[in-house]
């Protein structure tokens, strides 16, 4: 499954030494705006200590997480969506991702230049917002030109869809994004999705702040929390410095001893891993057996056959049942023999929903 996040912002936020952090890929990190010109992709393993509990379980030889991929875009100025700076690249390759982490410059440094002159995180979520606003617009009002006529010529389907993206368009142009014009049935959810709209994708809100408040934020932090409350959206705050200071020490022991002095109990970047997997409507399965233990990735509400798929096509074609063990059963029973002994051991068809943290195994004939 191979789902992306969009890191974004504007130059010098400190979106490369985040993704640095996210990846083993080395992006530049520079003090300088357009440091990033091509988009960065790293694969990263999605952070999850039930993988542990299982393979000292289970005794397995290898163990296998599930991970999202982050792609570190150039940085955004005024008028991209008009082509300036590397406007049109840039809005083009958030239009691949499937969610948009933006990361915000929370942090006073003279010896960091800020592209505006000045910190004010606010102010920077703005620009990307109305830039991204201003495309969405202007593909809306080409939508619109094109289903207008069938709408005033009594077509029930058209009628519906100029409605729908009517209201998005008064939206856009009220400064609203796209996501806040929530879908009232399944077509116009279906269209929503078929707009590909960039202000549609849901958003986290990285507050980069400095070392002293990667535990508390700050009054930049706090002033970005007040405004994306208003949009439903969530914020997370870290310091992209210190997730870089983090990632270079070599033990488990070394970075828990720096989280705990920092007051944290895990890293930043895991937190946002998590975050960014949890908004793309995700969660996790697992196989569980002597050769491997794996965790797979499947949408909420997915049922047994299509988390079976995500293994191989076959398996959701020849579906014939699934075991499944809840992941609290295993961890009380220990084993999966201790598991069936006491009666835990379910035994579903193709209606059932998976959820997160089942153990499963699949039967199947082609």
């Amino acid at each position: 499954m191979a789902l992306k996040c969009g890191i974004v912002g504007l130059p010098n936020v400190g979106k490369s030494t985040l993704f640095n952090c996210l990846s083993n890929a080395k992006a530049t990190a520079a003090n300088f705006p357009f440091c990033t010109i091509e988009p960065n992709v790293g694969t990263i393993t999605v952070p999850d200590e039930r993988l542990n509990v299982l393979r000292d379980l289970v005794q397995t030889e290898r163990v296998i997480p599930t991970t999202i991929e982050i792609v570190d875009i150039a940085g955004l100025v005024k008028g991209a969506s008009k082509g300036e700076g590397l406007g049109n690249k840039f809005l083009g390759n958030i239009r691949e991702t499937d969610a948009i982490i933006h990361v915000l410059r929370c942090f006073d440094d003279p010896n960091v230049v800020h592209v505006d002159g000045s910190v004010d995180p606010v102010r920077d979520k703005e620009i990307i917002d109305i830039e991204l606003q201003l495309k969405d617009l202007e593909s809306i009002e080409a939508r619109l030109s094109k289903v207008q006529r069938a709408a005033k010529s009594g077509d029930k389907d058209a009628k519906r869809d100029f409605d729908f993206m009517t209201r998005i368009k008064e939206a856009l142009e009220q400064g609203r994004s796209a996501r806040t014009v929530l879908p009232a049935n399944e077509d116009e959810a279906n269209l929503l999705a078929d707009l590909q709209l960039l202000t549609a994708k849901k958003v986290l809100y990285v507050c980069n702040v400095e070392e002293g408040n990667v535990a508390t934020g700050n009054a930049h932090s706090e002033r970005v929390r007040e405004v994306v409350a208003l949009e439903g959206a969530e914020i997370l705050v870290l310091g992209a410095a210190i997730e870089a200071d983090i990632s270079e020490l070599e033990t488990y022991e070394e970075r828990q001893m720096f989280l705990k002095d920092l007051g944290l109990d895990e890293p930043g970047v895991s937190k946002l891993i998590k975050a960014a997997y949890k908004m793309l409507n995700l969660q996790t399965y697992f196989t569980a057996g002597v050769k491997e233990v794996r965790a797979w990735t499947i949408h909420k509400g997915d049922t047994a056959p299509q988390a079976a798929g995500v293994i191989h096509s076959d398996f959701e074609k020849g579906f014939i049942r699934a075991e499944v063990i809840k992941y609290n059963d295993y961890v009380t029973y220990k084993s999966e023999a201790a598991v069936k002994e006491a009666g835990k051991l379910g035994v579903e068809g193709k209606e059932y929903i998976v959820q997160d943290g089942d153990v499963m195994h699949f039967r199947f004939n082609v």
